[in-house]
């Protein structure tokens, strides 16, 4: 058998500076990614001691206990700025984007920097997707994201499978090769908002599953395919493209966080079913539950855009307190979904014309001009 090809490696662009915002577990993870991958790179806490802390054992003990942080990897509190950096990676839960954004600039972001979100959750309080609120602000050129099946542990351990988002291809291409350097396949993609809501949409349905699942795996598995096809009919009047919600970003993500043991967004479903509030949630955990924010925001956002999506508002109410496990758990065994429908194309079909042509002149005689013999 002849071996198998092995990923093209990219040739390393001039040494660059890059910071990541955010030291939990994910951000941790892509900042020894990028330094392995050849950038200069910096890992910036919330507070000076958790600073000191990760650089004196270095290692993250609280989020990713286990993993040698690379001795060229530098650690920072965020008071530090960000001047020099020329990619900023921002790995803060969505709750906080809004807030960090208003502060890049008086933390002296570059006019050239780029900005690259990692949050797959949605920005309170209209529930927008974070590289629109960067966009608006910085500039589309600038900012790109990364989804996919990425956990932590084993990401930085045995690899991953990433999406590099930006409607610059250069700034999605440059991104990914940092990644596959690194020895993580990574996917280029010129749909940031489709990325990034393949995201909430597989927080939201692996949530769903795990406060279903003791009700049996035909629901757990239905309460999740509702919740993916709602937020795909939403994501696709926002322009997204339906590779985004199939390929790495969307189902191939969906699949690692229901499979994994220590998936938070499934975990925290499990905790709703029994019966523990999702005020109390995050803390069980130790981290920040994406979902347990960016559902409710997801739910009215579909209602604002005239979407019809029961499973999902019914979801948001189980979190609110609003709705009874046995009542969610019936919406999602009886709720029956919008039937799919091929989409005819509103394009005239090839030939058409030419064919409406022949039945006119055989109408009209063999003396009516063709098509070709008509004058300009």
């Amino acid at each position: 058998m002849p071996p198998l090809p092995r990923p093209q490696i990219p040739v390393p662009p001039p040494l660059r500076r890059a910071v990541v915002v955010g030291a939990g577990s994910f951000g941790t993870a892509v900042a020894v990614l990028l330094a392995r991958g050849g950038l200069r790179t910096t890992l910036q806490t919330r507070t000076v001691e958790q600073a000191r802390q990760l650089t004196e054992g270095r290692e993250n003990r609280v989020y990713l206990p286990g993993v040698e942080l690379p001795k060229e990897l530098r650690i920072e509190p965020a008071s530090a700025g960000l001047a020099r950096a020329e990619f900023v990676f921002l790995a803060v839960p969505s709750a906080r984007v809004e807030q960090v954004i208003a502060g890049l600039e008086s933390a002296g972001l570059s006019r050239r920097a780029s900005l690259v979100s990692l949050s797959k959750g949605l920005v309170p309080p209209a529930g927008t997707a974070p590289t629109v609120l960067l966009r608006s602000r910085f500039g589309a050129e600038r900012v790109a994201c990364v989804g996919g099946p990425a956990h932590a542990q084993e990401m930085v351990r045995e690899g991953a499978g990433l999406v590099a988002a930006a409607t610059d291809e250069e700034l999605a291409r440059l991104i990914a090769s940092v990644f596959i350097r690194a020895g993580v396949v990574c996917e280029q993609s010129d749909d940031p908002v489709g990325v990034e809501l393949a995201g909430a949409a597989k927080n939201a349905a692996a949530l769903a599953a795990g406060a279903t699942e003791a009700q049996g795996l035909n629901a757990a598995g239905a309460a999740a395919g509702h919740i993916f096809a709602e937020v795909w009919r939403f994501a696709e009047r926002q322009g997204a493209r339906p590779e985004s919600m199939i390929g790495l970003a969307g189902t191939g993500d969906l699949v690692a966080t229901a499979l994994a043991p220590q998936s938070r967004n499934r975990r925290a479903g499990e905790l709703l079913a029994e019966g523990v509030p999702a005020g109390e949630i995050p803390e069980r955990i130790g981290q920040a539950v994406e979902a347990l924010e960016s559902v409710p925001l997801l739910a009215r956002a579909l209602a604002d855009a005239g979407v019809e999506a029961p499973v999902t508002d019914a979801l948001s109410r189980l979190i609110r307190g609003q709705l009874p496990l046995p009542d969610w758990v019936a919406l999602v065994r009886a709720t029956v979904p919008q039937p799919a429908r091929r989409r005819v194309s509103r394009a005239v079909p090839r030939g058409l014309l030419s064919r409406a042509g022949s039945r006119i002149r055989g109408w009209f005689g063999a003396d009516a001009p063709s098509e070709r013999e008509r004058p300009a």
